[in-house]
């Protein structure tokens, strides 16, 4: 969305009117309140008004305090003309958000990109031990990932704790540095691909509750020549594949919930987790920088 969409049409000659009337009406009130008109008082004489020992007399508004307000006024006719003011003009000098944050970010790239080429040829291991590193990725870290896995790294529901040792695709530097760079998209359709009833599912539950040595209501042994289906993605033995990112069945950590509630609600509705690519956003260098803050956080 551009800024002339909001400023098409009657809108546009709306908001020139807004301002004039605005800065106009405010000269108009300065002129027209520049002295008294008071005839039956001479000027300096009092109003016949006091409080509290302040006593109102009939003096003009002081110059420099008029001459200020008119300067505003004529400040702000300059600016809205250099600048965009007037409804969708563009404004002499040509100035627009965009083009100066693209400025800004050219100039801090000028500044940092020697930093960063620096840092790449350090493996990521290395860069893990530097705090000066560390501190730069973690304001990577708090710009692009911290709105799904937190503020701390710790995730929440549905999304993956980064802090601990347990990692849907590796927590390997070079597994780490892939999942940001390529990103990744998970998907576990309902009923692990296959038709169930709701039976089924509980039964499906209870087997893989017992997985992490718990029980559910279902009927367990029904279920486990099933999950035969399921072990594509979890392992024989459910301890999961890094290489498709399928998650560990065995432990007490679950990304989407590990009670009997949650786990039939993943049977029944499947489950569509999906981290976006940074190669384009970020680039190899400081992708690099970011992975090595990431990788630090388990160590």
């Amino acid at each position: 969305m551009t800024g002339t969409d909001f400023t098409q049409g009657w809108v546009n000659g709306w908001i020139i009117a807004i301002v004039l009337i605005n800065l106009l009406g405010c000269l108009w009130l300065l002129w027209w309140t520049r002295k008294r008109p008071e005839d039956h008082i001479a000027e300096g004489e009092s109003m016949g008004h006091s409080f509290d020992g302040i006593e109102e007399l009939n003096n003009p508004l002081p110059h420099w305090w008029l001459n200020l307000f008119y300067f505003t006024i004529a400040f702000a006719f300059i600016y809205l003309t250099l600048y965009p003011g007037w409804g969708d003009a563009k404004g002499m000098l040509g100035w627009t958000s965009h083009n100066q944050w693209e400025m800004e970010v050219e100039k801090a790239n000028n500044r940092f990109d020697r930093v960063f080429k620096d840092y790449a040829a350090i493996p990521v291991e290395e860069l893990a031990k530097d705090p000066q590193a560390v501190k730069i990725g973690q304001r990577l870290f708090g710009n692009n990932c911290a709105l799904c896995h937190g503020s701390d790294a710790r995730g929440n529901l549905g999304y993956p704790n980064l802090v601990d040792n347990d990692w849907l695709y590796g927590g390997s530097a070079d597994q780490i540095v892939a999942s940001i760079t390529h990103g990744r998209n998970a998907m576990m359709p309902p009923g692990g691909g296959l038709p169930m009833t709701e039976q089924d599912v509980l039964d499906m539950t209870a087997y893989v509750l017992t997985l992490s040595g718990r029980k559910g209501s279902g009927n367990a042994d029904a279920a486990k020549a099933k999950f035969a289906v399921c072990s594509a993605c979890h392992g024989a033995d459910g301890t999961g594949n890094p290489a498709l990112g399928g998650p560990n069945l065995t432990d007490n950590i679950w990304l989407y919930g590990g009670t009997e509630k949650a786990i039939i609600e993943t049977l029944t509705l499947g489950r569509q987790g999906k981290m976006p690519a940074f190669k384009d956003t970020l680039g190899e260098e400081k992708i690099h920088v970011l992975a090595a803050y990431v990788y630090s956080l388990s160590m």
